[in-house]
């Protein structure tokens, strides 16, 4: 029970993240309901931290401060979320290498129309002499013609009017004008938006949330903030609650905090989104809460199965 007890709230309160061995067991301690260490069949600290490490349960090493541990997560579902993180991060580049290669291949397309329609001035050169053209107008024929003739001309000349159909014109397909390059990257990355446009934004002010983003470095990845500010439903401004760092980014790269029993929440999605309520009961295994509420029409009102993501401190 001892051991249970303590993987489970090194595995709760700091994930996989490498902390000092005496921290979780003074936090694990401050519980007045714990299972004391004396009756157990390790006789101290480092004797159990030296076991967890043989058992393969966490990563532990020793330095000049003492024995740290990291809780090894094997749960079938964080795997799969693990696996699922990176087929995304994959998908993500396999796309922006697709972007590249577009944006390269409409820009040589532009290079090469502009230099097919580019026609340079030439000067006017004439070889040899050149005949004067001269036009005679036939005008004894005309004249020669007596008045019935003209009479029946004209005649013949409204019959075929009459008789003759006049289409309209129609567009050419070359008349209609090319889009730039410009054009169709807009339009692509527009076609982006509105495919992640489709998830619930949950983001909001005053939350506490984990940054997962790996690429903001050691500064932000895997460090509890507060939401200062909600800049566009899914973006928002946070701020690191250990150094005060402050960051712009997207809640795809953030991830709810589960917080202690008897300690309120905000509930993040569904018909109740909004509310406060306490947290009253957890399941591991399901990855699901049970909140009470604490205002508003269901005031004392017990929700449960709530998912870990629907909610946060």
């Amino acid at each position: 029970e001892f051991q249970d007890d303590f993987i489970y709230l090194l595995k709760r309160r700091y994930g996989t993240r490498r902390i000092h061995a005496n921290v979780v067991y003074q936090e694990y301690i401050s519980d007045r309901h714990h299972v004391h260490m004396n009756s157990t069949c390790w006789e101290t600290l480092t004797a159990f931290v030296k076991y967890l490490g043989r058992e393969g349960k966490c990563t532990v090493d020793q330095t000049e401060k003492g024995w740290f541990v990291t809780y090894i997560d094997r749960d079938p579902e964080v795997l799969a979320r693990q696996e699922l993180l990176k087929a995304k991060e994959k998908l993500e580049l396999d796309d922006a290498e697709r972007n590249a290669k577009y944006i390269r291949q409409q820009i040589d397309k532009a290079v090469k129309d502009e230099s097919v329609d580019e026609r340079k001035p030439s000067e006017l050169k004439r070889e040899g002499e050149v005949d004067k053209v001269v036009f005679a107008m036939p005008t004894s024929k005309i004249a020669q013609k007596s008045k019935a003739d003209l009479l029946s001309e004209k005649t013949s000349a409204l019959d075929k009017i009459e008789t003759t159909t006049f289409a309209r014109p129609t567009k050419r397909p070359s008349d209609k004008r090319k889009k730039s390059a410009l054009e169709d990257i807009m339009e692509e990355e527009e076609k982006k938006k509105s495919k992640l446009r489709h998830v619930d934004a949950w983001l909001r002010k005053g939350i506490i949330v984990k940054i997962l983003n790996k690429e903001l470095g050691d500064k932000f990845y895997k460090r509890k903030c507060l939401v200062k500010e909600v800049v566009d439903r899914y973006i928002g401004i946070v701020e690191v609650l250990e150094s005060g760092a402050r960051v712009k980014i997207d809640q795809a790269d953030l991830e709810t905090v589960i917080p202690s029993y008897g300690r309120g929440v905000m509930i993040l999605k569904g018909s109740y989104k909004g509310l406060i309520g306490t947290l009253e009961s957890l399941d591991a295994e399901k990855f699901c809460v049970s909140i009470r509420l604490n205002a508003g029409s269901d005031k004392g009102k017990l929700i449960r199965n709530m998912a870990y993501e629907d909610v946060s401190k």
